[in-house]
């Protein structure tokens, strides 16, 4: 029995580079100590993919055997706006996402993570309603079979939408055959206007994700402290206790009970492996402490 079984306990883990190959990402995640891990299946910057090969996915299909990372997470390029106006880029948008969908489906992930789009050109209605016919287009006549698609909320810079839960719920009411999710940023949820810095804002905001898409179904976290400020609308991630947010308001995101069935993933800045992994450990202190 391991350490989570034993403690039923978050599994944890980080956002893993891919520059030396999608498997090599789970080496140097179970290397680290995670017990789950997030990659990009591809270049997140550009709309063209390096097809997979059979050899790619058998490789990466049994390092994930070998390593027992999971759940396994990919994050959908960042090209992909699934709530675009401009009839050009939905359609690229569409067809990138059908394919991050197939990438996920034969490398045997658990999750895809996908911001729902920005709504640019157009407003939050027209948005939520665009994103979700591109959520059944992009899936139509596939298998999801165990892939979950997670919907992260965002930070609302851009006109995006997502920055209310309620946006997510909608999104989730209006495509019931899908088997949709919820990604939970907490860098995105403090700058969208959720003050998660005092218990009582955190235990507010978790009676607001009950009431709309349900804790239940928040199946990832993105767990990040802050470098812009409450209510700024600006997503900028950065080192856990360094940012606006703060070490003891995120210790009691990772201890808070609601949300230990989900995993939890750094997204702090790679701009040193020491840094990455001081973040890591101060995650692992935080879920390895008894909740008061």
């Amino acid at each position: 029995m391991n350490r989570n079984q034993k403690k039923r306990l978050p599994k944890i883990g980080f956002h893993a580079p891919i520059k030396g190959g999608l498997h090599e990402a789970l080496v140097v995640a179970r290397d680290t100590g995670c017990d789950t891990v997030q990659i990009f299946s591809r270049n997140p910057r550009g709309w063209t993919a390096k097809p997979l090969s059979r050899a790619d996915i058998l490789l990466f299909r049994k390092t994930r055997r070998l390593t027992k990372l999971s759940p396994v997470v990919i994050h959908c390029n960042y090209l992909v706006n699934l709530a675009a106006a401009d009839d050009l880029l939905l359609q690229k948008s569409r067809v990138s996402f059908r394919e991050e969908v197939e990438r996920a489906l034969w490398l045997g992930a658990d999750y895809l993570v996908v911001h729902p789009g920005s709504a640019r050109g157009s407003c939050e209605a027209d948005g939520i309603g665009t994103c979700s016919a591109s959520l059944k287009i992009a899936c139509r006549r596939l298998n999801l079979g165990k892939l979950r698609i997670l919907l992260e909320n965002t930070a609302g810079q851009g006109e995006c939408i997502g920055h209310r839960f309620e946006h997510l719920r909608e999104i989730m009411d209006a495509c019931p055959k899908l088997p949709l999710g919820v990604c939970f940023d907490t860098a995105h949820a403090f700058t969208a206007g959720y003050d998660i810095r005092e218990e009582d804002g955190l235990q507010a905001l978790i009676e607001k994700i009950q009431n709309t898409v349900k804790t239940k179904n928040v199946r990832a976290i993105h767990f990040n402290d802050s470098r812009a400020a409450y209510n700024s609308r600006v997503d900028r991630h950065w080192h856990i206790g360094e940012g606006r947010i703060g070490s003891e308001a995120l210790r009691r995101v990772a201890q808070h009970p609601k949300l230990a069935h989900a995993a939890f993933i750094l997204e702090t800045p790679y701009d040193d492996p020491r840094a990455d992994l001081k973040n890591l450990n101060m995650l692992r202190s935080f879920v390895d402490t008894e909740s008061p």
